[in-house]
């Protein structure tokens, strides 16, 4: 595999490390099953595509679709709690809602970018650094502000998850029913949690806009497939307890997914196309949900096996 697939398997690695980190607060921390990210993503790339394209600042373009993706997310949230809608028909709904919206929003199923400002003209200051390890300058780029970005954003995440109300946030997606006999507001906690999860894929899709130079209607099928499919592979690599340990795992699952994906398209002998895209994600996601259940067995082998 080429040095400049590499670096875009790993910036699209990065965009997808947000979606990640919100599948990982609804599925994991909420317990709260979200499909509304198939539809918060494409949410996300058009209000920033439109707004750059209309000569908004990227920065405030990037804060409104991180909004949008809050107010999305919301909804879902309202549907389930105030009128008992099952999770994941909630989700299904305001994914389905999105995709007219979505076109609204637009006006148009694609807005190029291509020489449009971006947020990722704030870390030209990385250039000179760039220029002096001798790598493709635009894409390393892009790979190294998504770093920066992703790795800030995760740490702030990971802190807020250890705050009081990211206990209780914990608390409630563990067992509501004590969460609420400790006095614990849960359906709050819910509509925050399920707020902030689409704010961040939102964000991943302004971000994946900017980088990729379009937005199109259509980019958010499967993403709920490759948020999970990262938050396992995570999951499987590092198996801990610790809440900060597990978000910066969902960044490392979504390189190691784009990157798995990427040698299988890249690899002459197997033979496989763009076109066999959703056949490689199903096979990985499929290998990423077995390999707990046979790393366990493997394991209790060898501590029997042990002197």
């Amino acid at each position: 595999m080429s040095l400049i697939a590499t670096l875009g398997a790993i910036e699209i690695g990065l965009v997808f490390a947000l979606v990640a980190l919100g599948v990982y607060i609804t599925f994991r921390v909420l317990d709260f099953p979200d499909l509304t990210v198939d539809g918060t993503l494409p949410l996300g790339a058009a209000v920033a595509a439109a707004m750059i394209a209309g000569g908004v600042n990227p920065v405030f373009a990037t804060l409104a679709a991180i909004v949008a993706g809050c107010l999305a997310g919301t909804v879902t949230a309202w549907l389930n709690i105030r009128f008992s809608i099952l999770h994941l028909l909630a989700g299904i709904l305001t994914m389905t809602a999105l995709f007219s919206i979505n076109l609204r929003v637009m006006g148009v199923p694609n807005i190029p970018l291509m020489n449009w400002p971006t947020v990722i003209d704030l870390f030209t200051w990385l250039n000179p650094l760039i220029a002096a390890t001798g790598l493709p300058s635009r894409p390393t780029l892009r790979v190294l502000a998504l770093l920066i970005i992703v790795t800030v954003i995760a740490a702030l995440l990971a802190r807020f998850l250890k705050t009081e109300f990211g206990l209780a946030m914990r608390a409630t997606g563990a067992n509501p029913r004590m969460a609420r006999a400790q006095g614990i507001r849960t359906d709050m906690h819910v509509y925050v949690g399920v707020a902030l999860s689409n704010g961040l894929v939102a964000l991943a899709g302004a971000l994946f806009a900017q980088t990729a130079g379009f937005a199109d209607v259509s980019i958010g099928t499967g993403t709920i497939i490759a948020g999970l499919a990262a938050v396992i592979l995570g999951e499987t690599i590092f198996r801990t307890r610790s809440i900060v340990i597990a978000v910066f795992s969902c960044l490392i699952g979504a390189i190691a997914y784009r990157l798995a994906i990427a040698l299988a398209l890249n690899a002459g002998w197997l033979g496989l196309r763009a076109s066999d895209l959703n056949l490689v994600t199903a096979v990985l996601v499929g290998i990423a949900l077995m390999l707990p259940g046979v790393a366990n067995p493997l394991r209790g082998l060898f501590k029997r096996s042990a002197p």
